[in-house]
């Protein structure tokens, strides 16, 4: 068992050589890069499981790390990785727009946010390619099956907005 554990936290600290941050961080401190990884997981498991900073730190993963990586994928050739977070954006919008409809109910579930929070990695990670598997197996079916009813309530929206702007525009040149 003792050498299993090795191994892993040999492979983490392999993994975290790769950021100069965790370097630095290890020779700030003189704790091994692992412990720190391991003890800041840790940290925000406590976090979402008591609930303090748990928001926050459902923002981060939900929001602050998808938007680099589709700036990554934006700028990179690879189309593959712009499908993979095009496809995180539209589930992370249902799931946002059901949360909002919910949140009254949810917030009273215990460990809420970490529920969430494992659901964020989940669609995000591409070894498990959560969002996708969502995408393919719930929102696209909803999505082509009301495809026309959306499509004409969105045109509906687009021209009373274009009107009340227009209208807005009108009053306020008639005010000068």
């Amino acid at each position: 068992m003792g050498d299993q554990v090795k191994l892993y936290l040999d492979k983490l600290d392999a993994e975290l050589n790769k950021y100069p941050f965790m370097i630095r961080l290890q020779d700030q401190t003189k704790v091994p890069k692992a412990y720190l990884a391991i003890g800041g997981f840790l940290l925000i498991l406590l976090s979402l499981s008591a609930g303090l900073g748990a928001q926050l730190v459902c923002n981060i993963v939900g929001f602050v790390y998808p938007a680099y990586a589709s700036f990554k994928a934006i700028e990179s050739t690879n189309k593959d990785d712009d499908t993979q977070w095009l496809t995180y954006w539209v589930v992370f919008a249902f799931f946002s727009l059901l949360e909002f409809f919910s949140d009254i109910i949810l917030h009273w579930l215990p460990f809420y946010y970490l529920m969430k929070f494992v659901f964020l990695v989940y669609l995000m990670l591409p070894t498990l390619n959560g969002a996708a598997q969502l995408y393919q197996n719930v929102i696209r079916r909803f999505l082509l099956q009301n495809q026309a009813d959306i499509d004409h309530g969105i045109s509906k929206v687009r021209g009373a907005a274009t009107s009340a702007a227009s209208s807005a525009v009108q009053n306020a040149n008639k005010t000068e």
